[in-house]
């Protein structure tokens, strides 16, 4: 059960004025119970005063009793409280992960011994991300260069998204290497495993003790491999055959050796039936074009820069938001209604069009168009 259909739950009430109400009309009662007299506290009244003080204290130990007993449930459990809801289910935080990618060392010249490229050998990028060697690399008699996996001194996902070219430094000379450089983009950090994506990950648990190979049972494995995964796909194409397409946060698509070390955990012999063949792969790109004008009106025009940087926002989050999930349609509705709460009057919109995506795709924004139309009345 997805737990945003749960009903909100509440262990204790917490109006202050309800508990001040009873408070008070309990004591009245209490009062005239012990003296006969009818006594009513009205503002100012130096008991009535106590008695909200004491009402403040109850309604804060209330709010402290409501949120302890939420911490036993998983849709409200938080930080530690959610670490224990994993144990229950043998679920653990991830932690950070280190990113990696591909350096290509090239040699001045081709050398006549085989030579060795030591482990912890660094590389770094001009942003003083330091990338390192995870073991000793032979260079072969007569090579010119040489591949290897390296990978970042530092977890999280600050070691991300270094293309082709951008780390180029050696750090810890090498006299036969004249250059090096990364030949694909870095990938792989990430930070520790957030509350929300562990949440979901906890509530997939059960559908991990199946050994028949469920749909969801393959979701569960593909998040607990990296809390990088955002959206799984999951699809049987033919008879034994599993098709598992993945998505990163912010809708990146995955690299070749990600998605070659996924495909490795997903095959081990707990976690894939003798009889899948499992296939794991990045979702089918889909290109689609932002061509649109759009308007503000008059009255707004002192608003009409934020407005303008609001509605540039907008569009940039629609972006993230149709390239985050496989198999959402192209929808220009919710491009619309983004730029118009972002506080446009207006929008012609040309490109996108709606389109119907299969459960293996994912739609890219591939050329952005965006005109203002400048302001009108109403």
């Amino acid at each position: 059960m997805h737990l945003d259909k749960l009903p909100d739950v509440s262990f204790a009430q917490k109006s202050i004025e309800e508990i001040l109400a009873d408070t008070i009309s309990g004591y009245e009662k209490a009062y005239y119970e012990q003296t006969g007299e009818v006594k009513k506290l009205f503002p100012g009244d130096p008991i009535r005063i106590w008695l909200y003080s004491q009402a403040l204290r109850e309604f804060q130990l209330r709010q402290l009793i409501d949120y302890s007993a939420k911490q036993n449930l998983l849709k409200y459990a938080k930080g530690p409280f959610l670490d224990h809801k994993g144990a229950d289910h043998d679920v653990p935080r991830a932690d950070a992960k280190k990113a990696t990618v591909t350096m290509k060392y090239i040699l001045s010249t081709p050398l006549p011994t085989i030579q060795y490229i030591p482990a912890g050998t660094r590389v770094r990028s001009k942003k003083d991300v330091y990338f390192q060697t995870l073991e000793t690399i032979e260079v072969p008699a007569g090579a010119t260069e040489v591949i290897a996996v390296n990978e970042c001194t530092v977890a999280g996902e600050i070691g991300n998204g270094f293309t082709p070219g951008q780390i180029n430094i050696l750090v810890d000379p090498l006299p036969w290497i004249a250059s090096v450089v990364n030949t694909d983009t870095s990938q792989g950090g990430a930070d520790e495993e957030d509350d929300e994506s562990y949440r979901e990950k906890i509530n997939l648990a059960p559908e991990g003790y199946s050994t028949a190979g469920s749909e969801l049972g393959y979701v569960f494995f593909a998040k607990k491999y990296s809390q990088l995964i955002e959206d799984v796909a999951v699809s049987s194409p033919g008879p034994g055959t599993v098709d598992i397409r993945v998505l990163l946060k912010n809708g990146e698509i995955p690299g070749q050796a990600f998605l070659d070390g996924l495909k490795e955990y997903l095959s081990a012999k707990d976690k894939r039936p003798l009889t899948d063949h499992v296939l794991v792969g990045a979702p089918d790109i889909v290109s689609y074009n932002i061509n649109l004008t759009y308007y503000i009106r008059t009255q707004d025009e002192t608003a009409e820069t934020s407005i303008r940087q609001r509605v540039d926002n907008a569009i940039s989050q629609f972006q993230i938001w149709q390239r985050s999930k496989i198999g959402r349609d192209i929808n220009p509705s919710e491009l619309i209604a983004r730029i118009i709460q972002a506080g446009a009057k207006r929008i012609e919109i040309v490109e996108p069009v709606f389109a119907k995506l299969e459960k293996n795709q994912v739609a890219v924004a591939e050329n952005v168009s965006v005109t203002y139309g400048g302001l009108e009345d109403d």
